[in-house]
């Protein structure tokens, strides 16, 4: 009994125990879980009110979307349409000015084809006409025909008012000194015998040549004052014994006139120089001769660029120049004497300006000093006789002065006349009216 009664102490002592320490905060914690769980509760109840207002607002904004995205796709639609419309209008406008260039284009096209065409057909008929052309003259008989046929053209022609010129350059003062001078040459020339034309020549030549070296006597012998004895007696010092009486009247005048360019002096004296030479072929009588070879001459120079630029490179020693002009004159056969003398002169002394025009300007001084023009004819093959008179009365006849012809062979001319007489040319050759068709074609 007492073992049970001291274990329901000792159960009593235990329950006491838990009610005064274990209950109270079993309480406690069950207390608090108690608020949790109402804390949850409640919050559970607002989130759920909450979720119903944002499910009304969601649906709310869902019928805004869908309105909004309804009224997009109306713009949009009507949009499309204007564009649609405005893309529709543009191609319009793109096509009809397509169609215009296109057909601007195709007429740009039909007109350039048409004057291909016409090229091509013109320069077809144009080569054929030359082959024809060609083939005809190949005869000698039909090309002789070509010249005959231009001599008749020719001979139809009224008298030409245009006269070449065949007078100096020099300005007045210039022109009045070497008339001058050129009648004391004539008044001393009139008794000399060839050889006294060759030194007076000679001397005169060489004092050209001092002048051309020697500038400042040059100005001073061609100045215009009153000095006239005193250039007279400088000539003397400078020349007694080393030049011929007959030069030094002929320098005494050139020293005592007035000239308006100190060049022109110099000029004047190798001109001189040059018709004592002349002077001597007429008494020779190889006046025809002498210029037939300066003529040719000319050619040679004409046809070989680069001897004429060797010839006139007067930078270099004249020695040189006149050696190369004699090896070139040597190869020749027939050399007249006095047209080598002539050409010699010429080049020993060119200055300034190219060989073929000093030697040019030396051929036309032999033609004026026997009064005559001179007519540069080209022809395809040598003129017969009968033809080269007939051509010499025409010429005479059209620029009413005596015409001295020099003729240059050219095989390219193939037929026809080509007749140059001072700036005028009268072109009848079958090779420039071929070129006349071939410019005259459409472009």
């Amino acid at each position: 009994m007492s073992t049970f009664i001291g274990q329901l102490i000792g159960f009593l002592v235990i329950v006491a125990i838990i009610w005064r320490y274990v209950v109270p905060p079993v309480k406690r914690m069950m207390a608090n879980q108690q608020d949790a769980v109402r804390t949850q509760l409640d919050d559970s109840s607002k989130a759920t009110k909450r979720l119903a207002d944002a499910d009304k607002h969601h649906a709310a904004r869902v019928g805004e979307a869908k309105a909004e995205a309804k009224h997009i796709v109306e713009e949009a639609r009507v949009d499309a349409e204007r564009i649609v419309e405005q893309l529709r209008a543009q191609a319009d406008v793109e096509v009809e000015r397509i169609k215009v260039q296109g057909g601007q284009q195709i007429q740009l096209l039909r007109a350039q084809l048409i004057r291909q065409l016409r090229q091509d057909l013109g320069s077809e008929s144009v080569r054929r006409a030359g082959e024809l052309v060609r083939a005809h003259v190949a005869d000698s008989q039909a090309q002789s025909a070509t010249v005959d046929r231009f001599l008749d053209e020719l001979d139809s022609m009224a008298p030409a008012a245009f006269t070449p010129e065949t007078g100096s350059d020099l300005r007045s003062a210039s022109r009045e000194a070497q008339a001058a001078v050129v009648e004391k040459f004539d008044a001393v020339s009139s008794g000399l015998s060839a050889e006294d034309l060759s030194s007076l020549s000679d001397d005169l030549a060489s004092v050209a040549g001092l002048l051309i070296g020697e500038p400042i006597l040059a100005r001073h012998l061609a100045q215009s004052s009153g000095e006239t004895d005193a250039k007279k007696q400088l000539v003397h010092r400078l020349l007694d014994g080393k030049v011929g009486a007959n030069a030094l009247a002929v320098l005494e005048t050139a020293g005592s006139v007035r000239w308006s360019h100190t060049g022109d002096l110099v000029d004047v004296i190798e001109h001189v120089a040059r018709l004592a030479l002349l002077l001597r072929a007429e008494r020779d009588e190889q006046a025809d001769e002498v210029e037939e070879q300066l003529f040719r001459f000319t050619r040679i120079l004409d046809e070989q660029p680069r001897l004429s630029t060797l010839l006139g490179d007067y930078t270099t020693p004249a020695a040189g120049r006149v050696a190369l002009l004699r090896k070139i004159l040597g190869d020749g056969n027939g050399a007249n004497a006095t047209a080598t003398a002539l050409l010699v002169q010429t080049i020993s002394l060119v200055r300034g300006e190219r060989a073929d025009e000093a030697v040019l300007s030396l051929a036309q001084l032999a033609v004026a000093r026997r009064g005559e023009i001179v007519a540069h004819v080209s022809a395809a093959s040598e003129l017969g006789a009968a033809q080269r008179t007939r051509l010499t009365e025409i010429l005479t006849r059209i620029y009413n002065h005596p015409v001295s012809v020099q003729l240059n062979i050219d095989p390219s001319l193939l037929g026809g006349l080509s007749v140059a007489v001072g700036d005028e040319v009268i072109d009848g050759t079958l090779s420039a009216r071929l070129e006349a068709a071939v410019t005259q074609l459409p472009d």
